[in-house]
């Protein structure tokens, strides 16, 4: 398993996201953009919850990139 370096800027921004339960916007690898909120992250995914609460894990291998909305 990877192990969760809490201290990289990116990791840090992924968590003040969800702290501030900031929209935001993804662009996964399919070239799909998808909006919602971040719940949660581990090493290996991220979960987004779309306006209509429904919750998506996503890979972070499928991620190109997170922005603010």
């Amino acid at each position: 398993m990877t192990a969760f370096e809490t201290g990289t800027p990116s990791i840090r921004q992924i968590q003040k996201f969800i702290k501030e339960k900031t929209d935001v916007e993804v662009k996964i690898v399919t070239n799909d953009i998808l909006s919602g909120q971040i719940r949660w992250q581990d090493p290996e995914c991220i979960c987004l919850a779309s306006y209509e609460n429904k919750q998506m894990i996503l890979w972070r291998h499928a991620i190109v990139y997170i922005q603010p909305r």
